[in-house]
């Protein structure tokens, strides 16, 4: 399928899908494979996104994998470049890469806050300056930025995330205004619980550190399981349809629009919940090592 403007949504497309070595980026890969979309698979660890990128090959598809820290402009620049003089276009990129974070405002350092800023918003907005002016020149592109529901909703116990994620949300939002003469979309993706590493703190830990301690990845499922979290591959499957009607802020699973209606018809009330959220929380996780450090929290 074609628009006027020469994006193909999505057979004969070309995306580029940051972290797509594991969670939703690797989703995201495999569903856009299906649609005959070619895919590049870039992340900071080139292997994971080699295995996606070799397991999409052998079902046939087209799929290479890139490294990329999205912290460096210059490489994502060169990635951007190198994808469009493969492959001759740019349809999607998906600026996806994340790290968790999380813990008591209190209790936070200066260089956690520079960390998760640095890989969840300079990544975002790294994405935006190497994509967006090539889309531009295209006539024709669409930018997919992985937010979340902590960019939309309070999220105690993760505001670092959650000041990354409202940050990417403005972002999109700016940025789908501006670009809508030039020909290209902006969506901005804000999942609830996804079934990802990032669950556990992610692959690359808690704001890059390790999670060693069994005990606390396994409280930090405990609590996550109550959110009860969708399939990253049903998760791909609904955004992707999302996106296919250029819808600006996409929630998935679908339910989770009731906490963003909450917010907007009464922030009050929504910051009663979250306050409720933060109490529970820490008084259910009084007894372990990490409630004043880095405790286990709702990942929105």
């Amino acid at each position: 399928m074609m628009t006027q403007s020469g994006l193909r949504v999505f057979e004969g497309a070309v995306a580029l899908v940051t972290g797509a070595g594991s969670g939703i980026g690797k989703a995201l890969s495999k569903n856009l494979s299906s649609r005959r979309c070619v895919v590049v698979a870039a992340d900071r660890d080139l292997e994971p996104a080699q295995e996606v990128a070799g397991a999409l090959q052998r079902e046939g598809r087209v799929a290479t994998a890139t490294l990329l820290d999205v912290r460096n402009l210059a490489r994502f620049q060169e990635t951007v470049a190198q994808t469009v003089e493969t492959h001759g276009r740019l349809d999607f990129l998906f600026n996806n890469a994340g790290i968790v974070g999380g813990g008591e405002i209190f209790n936070s350092t200066i260089d956690e806050w520079r960390a998760i800023i640095e890989v969840n918003l300079s990544g975002v907005i790294h994405g935006v300056l190497a994509a967006y002016p090539l889309m531009r020149r295209q006539g024709f592109g669409h930018i997919v930025n992985t937010a979340s529901m902590a960019g939309l909703v309070p999220s105690p116990l993760g505001a670092s995330y959650s000041t990354t994620k409202h940050a990417v949300v403005g972002l999109s939002k700016a940025l789908r205004a501006e670009a809508a003469s030039a020909g290209v979309r902006v969506s901005v993706l804000c999942p609830g619980a996804v079934r990802t590493p990032i669950l556990e703190g992610g692959r690359h830990g808690v704001l890059g550190r390790e999670i060693p301690e069994e005990e606390q990845r396994k409280a930090m499922r405990e609590l996550s399981e109550r959110l009860r979290p969708v399939d990253p591959l049903r998760f791909a499957s609904a955004a992707l349809d999302a996106v296919a009607r250029n819808k600006p802020i996409i929630i998935v699973p679908r339910w989770w629009k009731v906490l963003w209606w909450m917010d907007r018809a009464s922030p009050s009330l929504s910051l009663l919940a979250a306050q409720w959220l933060f109490e529970t929380t820490i008084r259910e996780f009084s007894s372990t090592q990490y409630t004043r450090g880095t405790p286990p929290q709702p990942r929105l």
